[in-house]
């Protein structure tokens, strides 16, 4: 017998560094956790944008109630992390991405998600460049204020790049 099926999260942000870890310590002496995206937009929500529970829920399209065990669970990873030196990547998770890439609020298409942990889609016409854990998930850096667009280049996030037009901190593609 099986049960119903999960409603799918939806998430407003894709986080362009995708993985941290400890300092000093190789990679490969480290236990992982792994965050999914939408307990990272949970914690977005509830922790940088101080909505209260039942914004934060309404925006994501589930019950209360599941937005705190998803915020509770996420809690617990990022403490563990914390306490322990673990790494923390984030990726996967019963997500949809409507509005991302123009697909409107039911998320047809291309980034939304519908791939249950496989990564992040690309839009239309979009290369797969760059793509690794940590890397910058962007193709492009863009403007907020200018609206200038430069390739994404792999390891420096957009977010550390200054328009040379108008000086402004750059955004990944796919950031709001």
């Amino acid at each position: 017998m099986r049960g119903r099926r999960k409603i799918l999260r939806k998430i407003g942000f894709c986080p362009e560094i995708t993985y941290f870890k400890p300092a000093g310590v190789p990679l490969r002496n480290l236990e992982e956790v792994v965050l999914s995206l939408d307990e990272v937009e949970a914690i977005r929500l509830a922790e940088l944008d101080d909505l209260d529970q039942e914004e934060a829920a309404q925006k994501m399209g589930i019950s209360r109630i599941t937005f705190l065990r998803i915020l509770h669970s996420a809690h617990k990873k990022i403490a563990e992390s914390l306490i322990y030196g673990k790494a923390i990547q984030m990726r996967g998770g019963e997500i949809i991405m409507p509005n991302l890439d123009g697909t409107g609020p039911t998320g047809q298409g291309p980034l939304t998600g519908r791939g249950r942990g496989r990564g992040i889609g690309l839009a239309a016409g979009q290369r797969n460049v760059g793509r690794g854990q940590g890397l910058g998930g962007s193709v492009d850096c863009v403007c907020p204020k200018c609206g200038k667009t430069l390739p994404h280049r792999r390891g420096i996030p957009c977010a550390q790049v200054d328009c040379p037009d108008c000086g402004a901190r750059m955004a990944g593609v796919f950031c709001r």
